[in-house]
């Protein structure tokens, strides 16, 4: 018994070790002497023995904390931390204590080097290019800039791309890497006009000496003890980043001083003595002179940072809506969640509760079934959720609901559903183009569409739309032209009788039935405003008739069409009795009646008008289509009258885009914009905002992994080829996953996703957090003018005034040559730093003095 005690303990204490020995270290800078490394993990800054051992916490704080930089003497570290919502510069005694705050400015601020004296802190930003550059004006291509440690005035030092710089003792010289455009910083591999190079810069001179050519990437520079030598991380000996060395006399001849594969080395810093240290693989390194790398064991005992479990009422955010058949609920979609809320109330029922995605919801005919899609199992496939008890009417207040899977094969990939109108059947994609249909009964399976006909660049980019009467399907269709589809028509019995029906050569796409089945719309560019060639292009809604009966309805004058109305009633009127059964008769779907001869004669345009358009609509007696659109900086929503010949803003909806769906009998319009949902009637024009409060366990553990899971499958399934860089896709797909525990925010998880989809030496490509904005955070507010950086009095001292300034005005005396002493009646000396007093002044009336 004592023996098994003994070796469960052992096992058990084994598992702390591990547990304990951190991985995904980032960002390491080794301390002058060569004694400590300062490091990047999860999120705050740690000190370890440059030995290795367990390593102390520098900074614990709920913001992000990274590119750390030791100070000459060792005393001082300077980092960059996002605590106001931006990265701005710190810094820290080495010791510990609380950091404080140098800079302001409302952009990104990260630090590179202190000078040889310790007085001034040297960082990265875009605050503002030289009004002579000629370079493309755009945050990724940053400055160089320096602070007094002390805190105080901004000094621009380069306006052109310098990161990583560092100085030489004597501060005369600089050397870094440049930046020539945009491509993901951890991309590998490519060698392209914008891969870097190093360049060493003459303060006293002012002159750039290119010391490197190779075609692909060059890094991470610096300077050896006695400034003869280069050290940096290049790609020229292998296949990722390796440390490697050269004379400033002869910077052709490098010489190779590590040897990693598969992975690249991250982060080179070195300490007086030469000791260097660095990344590699998510562990740290030392390297000596002479010697092999030497991994250390960091391990790291201490508490979350973060909240990674939490409850929370959502109210806003979600990402896509469904209407019941009754008008009475909406389905929507918010975190990847399914949930069910009603329009007149806040109730709301919670349908799905997985870390997996869930998208395309939508209700079946009877409104007792929703269908939706997840990715589940390393797989997309379709589910229906049921109600189970015949007493509850509505998913919003149901006590029992049964999901089932409606299609979930191990092989494909099945999303996008959408029930058939009698709801016997479910339409999908297959492998995001294959449009297939299985039927529920028998389970069987038909292809409708092959998918050789579409290409996926995203998911989701697909369309398709059973009709009214089931026996037809509009889709996109694309057999000659990848990002520039037709609208056609395609038998619903997977006979294949493909009708393309636009055939235009511009952007046909989204086809709806409209009018019972009898109309079509759909929106094409072919009128529209070409703003970048073929892309971003205005849109019409265009629409074309099925049969001459439906078209010369149309084509009716207003009083005709009254005519024929009353006419129309007094025959409904007449058999009203002997059918005695008018409301069931009146959702009787009806065959469509297609006349093929003429069809392309009976096409109209229905906008007068090409716009940015979201969304539109036809009433069911096709004589009004509502639409939305932006004209300005807002998308709204618009009516245009057939009889009338009349077009009008319907509704104000300051969105920034939106959705429409209207209830089978054309009295309300249900919008959905960004987020926020809204039910409009129609003939009051009343706006009712629908509300939810959905419940949601937020589990960032599960939800992280999965995440990495999806953007490592987008890219087997969509665009990994083995034979285009012979990239292992499964063995980065294992390395990278085992950091995944030592993850606990996102900036850490974006660059982990962009590490591993940088082996694909693809553009575009990379993971990216965006943090939501808050009132709190601060917002740097800009005057429109450029400043001289030269100018070394009070104040701050215009050398432009740039078109469309708020400084331009009938009364304004500032002009080029103005020195800007007071904002607000603070003056601007060299210890009160501008953007500070500039901060939260964005739209709000200001004294310059």
């Amino acid at each position: 018994m004592r023996k098994n005690i003994l070796i469960i303990l052992a096992v058990l204490f084994g598992w702390l070790q591990l547990n304990a020995q951190a991985k995904w270290l980032r960002y390491p800078a080794i301390s002058p002497d060569g004694k400590q490394i300062v490091f990047e993990f999860k999120g705050d800054l740690y000190l370890v023995a440059a030995s290795g051992g367990t390593a102390t916490p520098l900074t614990t704080n709920s913001a992000y904390d990274f590119r750390p930089v030791w100070s000459p003497d060792g005393s001082k570290i300077a980092f960059a931390s996002d605590r106001s919502g931006n990265f701005d510069i710190y810094v820290v005694d080495a010791k510990g204590g609380i950091p404080q705050r140098l800079t302001y400015f409302s952009g990104k601020e990260t630090p590179t080097a202190f000078s040889a004296d310790g007085k001034y802190i040297y960082f990265n930003a875009a605050i503002q290019d030289n009004p002579d550059n000629y370079q493309f004006p755009i945050s990724i291509l940053s400055e160089l800039y320096r602070i007094p440690v002390k805190g105080g005035a901004i000094e621009q030092v380069l306006s052109t791309p310098a990161e990583f710089a560092q100085l030489n003792k004597a501060g005369d010289k600089i050397i870094y890497h440049d930046r020539k455009g945009y491509e993901d910083i951890f991309r590998k591999h490519h060698t392209s006009s914008i891969a870097r190079d190093l360049w060493l810069y003459n303060v006293k001179t002012g002159k750039h000496t290119k010391l490197t050519d190779f075609s692909g990437e060059d890094r991470n520079p610096i300077f050896s003890a006695d400034e003869k030598t280069i050290y940096f991380l290049t790609e020229r000996f292998g296949n990722t980043f390796n440390v490697a060395r050269f004379s400033l006399d002869y910077p052709q001849k490098a010489e190779q001083l590590t040897s990693f594969d598969k992975n690249p080395v991250r982060f080179l810093t070195k300490a007086d003595n030469e000791t260097m240290a660095f990344s590699y693989n998510g562990e740290l390194y030392t390297l000596k002179a002479g010697e092999q790398p030497q991994k250390l064991t960091v391990n790291i005992r201490s508490d979350e940072n973060q909240t990674l479990i939490k409850h929370e009422l959502l109210t806003n955010g979600a990402t896509e809506m469904a209407v019941s058949p009754n008008g009475k609920e909406v389905a929507f979609i918010i975190r990847g969640e399914v949930y069910v809320t009603l329009v007149d109330g806040s109730t709301t029922k919670r349908i799905t509760n997985t870390p997996e995605q869930e998208r395309s919801v939508s209700f079946s005919p009877d409104g007792k079934a929703l269908l939706y899609a997840s990715e589940r199992n390393n797989s997309w496939n379709v589910y229906q959720t049921k109600l189970v008890r015949d007493e509850d009417k509505y998913f919003s207040f149901a006590t029992l609901l049964k999901e089932e899977p409606v299609i979930a094969t191990p092989d494909n990939e099945e999303f996008q559903p959408a029930f058939s109108p009698d709801g016997k059947e479910v339409a999908y994609l297959e492998n995001r183009t294959t449009l297939k249909v299985i039927n529920l009964s028998t389970k069987k399976t038909r292809t409708i569409l092959d998918g050789k006909y579409n290409y996926s660049y995203s998911d989701g980019d697909q369309w398709y739309q059973w009709s009214p009467d089931g026996k037809w399907f509009l889709v996109n269709y694309s057999p000659d032209h990848l990002f520039r589809p037709d609208a056609a028509l395609v038998d619903a019995q997977g006979k294949q009788e493909i009708h393309n029906l636009t055939q235009s050569g511009y952007n046909d796409n989204t086809p709806k039935f409209m009018a019972k089945g009898n109309i079509m719309i759909w929106f094409t560019d072919r009128m529209g405003y070409r703003s970048h060639g073929s892309w971003g292009a205005e849109y019409d809604v265009y629409g074309m008739f099925f049969n001459k009966e439906a078209y010369d309805k149309f084509k009716m004058t207003k009083e005709e069409a009254q005519l024929l109305a009353s006419s129309e009633d007094k025959k409904k009127n007449d058999k009203k009795d002997a059918k005695n059964k008018e409301d069931k008769k009146k959702d009787e779907i009806q065959p469509i009646k297609i006349e093929w001869n003429g069809l392309e004669d009976r096409v109209e345009r229905f906008t007068i008008h090409s716009s940015n358009l979201a969304d539109a609509v036809l009433s069911p007696d096709a004589n009004k289509l509502y639409y939305i659109c932006k004209f300005d900086k807002k998308y709204n929503l618009w009516v245009h009258d057939f009889k009338k010949h009349e077009t009008k803003q319907l509704v104000a909806l300051n969105a920034d885009g939106g959705s429409l769906h209207m209830d089978k009998d054309g009295k309300n319009l249900f919008v959905f914009a960004r987020g926020k949902m809204m039910k409009i009637e129609i003939s009051s024009k009343k706006k009712t905002n629908i509300s939810y409060q959905a419940e949601f366990n937020y589990d960032y553990i599960a939800e992280k992994r999965y995440i990495f899971e999806h953007a490592w499958r987008q890219v087997k399934e969509k665009f990994y080829d083995p034979n285009l860089h012979g990239v292992n896709w499964d063995y980065y797909h294992k390395n990278y996953e085992q950091f995944l525990p030592y993850i606990n925010n996102n900036y850490d998880f974006a660059e982990l996703l962009s590490e591993m989809l940088g082996e694909l030496n693809a553009s575009h490509t990379g993971g990216r957090y965006y943090p939501k904005n808050s009132p709190t955070n601060d917002a740097t507010a800009a005057l429109g003018a450029l400043f001289d950086w030269n100018y070394k009095g009070k104040g701050m001292k215009i050398v432009e005034v740039v078109d469309k300034s708020p400084l331009i005005s009938e009364k304004s005396k500032i002009k080029a040559g103005t020195i800007i002493e007071k904002i607000n009646g603070q003056e601007i000396t060299n210890n009160t730093q501008y953007y500070r007093l500039m901060n939260h002044l964005a739209g709000k009336r200001t004294l310059l003095s």
